[in-house]
């Protein structure tokens, strides 16, 4: 028998579960029908949301439910927490519970605890998947008017965008993730404001585009009563900005990318073949 057969035969004699739900940002307003039915079946749902209103409203929808909130710890690192978070999730479905575990915004967007603790099941032989769910990027799509495919778009997180040297291409959309927290590892209850981390990465933009080149700091609003921050300034003011870990930073692009010709006449050769094809 093979590996994959054994697991599978591991599977059908465990009767624990496991599926991962997002909440999206705007209280029960994002939350797909699908994720509601999740939570609502689970024998045990866990849940780690940004507001109160959202906690409360998954407090309604099922009362076996458990915060991973107090996981976090003032200057924890942040690591720490999120391995607290996965072997939480794991005890009750090595109980042979169904467990929910659901996660504000996209359950698979900036949330290690969510791919590990599905890794982790499915190695032991259990059944595990995720739904999609609102993330923050397809809020700040609807609420800037964006359409990414226009120009293309280049999505990193700030701190990794920085230690990695990622590619820039002014021709094409930029999306910075988690500015407010550079270089930030631990937990702080307070705002995040990494001065030195946002002066950082303005230099690195700089040396791309001009310094009065319009950016946005965007954050998804997560009540109905509430718009969302929507901040416009210059590439030179970004050091002296005060955003919280949610920020995120819209770079529009700078330039029109150029086409190449070579390319173009070939699709158009393509196109007059494939025309002339159907048309026979």
């Amino acid at each position: 028998m093979s590996l994959s057969d054994r697991r599978a035969v591991a599977a059908r004699e465990r009767s624990g579960s496991l599926i991962v739900v997002g909440t999206g940002f705007l209280v029960a307003g994002q939350g797909t029908a699908e994720a509601c039915v999740a939570m609502s079946g689970a024998d045990r749902l866990l849940h780690l949301v940004s507001d109160t209103p959202t906690r409360l409203w998954i407090e309604g929808i099922n009362p076996a439910n458990e915060s991973l909130e107090d996981a976090y710890g003032e200057g924890r690192v942040r690591t720490e927490s999120y391995e607290e978070m996965v072997m939480r999730i794991l005890g009750p479905v090595r109980d042979g519970l169904r467990v929910c575990a659901a996660f504000y915004g996209h359950p698979g967007v900036f949330v290690y605890p969510s791919h590990e603790a599905i890794r982790r099941a499915r190695a032991e032989g259990y059944r595990a998947r995720m739904l999609p769910g609102v993330s923050a990027e397809d809020c700040l799509f609807a609420d800037l008017g964006l359409d990414p495919t226009l120009a293309g778009c280049r999505s990193y997180e700030a701190t990794d965008f920085l230690v990695r040297n990622r590619p820039v291409d002014p021709t094409t959309a930029l999306i910075l993730w988690q500015v407010g927290a550079i270089g930030v590892s631990t937990y702080y209850r307070k705002n995040v404001w990494s001065t030195g981390g946002l002066a950082v990465l303005a230099e690195r933009l700089v040396a791309h585009y001009a310094a009065s080149h319009r950016v946005i700091a965007y954050t998804a609003a997560t009540l109905p009563v509430c718009a969302p921050s929507i901040e416009e300034m210059a590439l030179a003011e970004l050091p002296d900005s005060e955003l919280s870990v949610a920020a995120t930073l819209y770079v529009p692009p700078a330039m029109a990318a150029e086409a190449d010709p070579e390319a173009v006449g070939r699709l158009a050769l393509e196109r007059a073949a494939t025309d002339a094809e159907g048309a026979c």
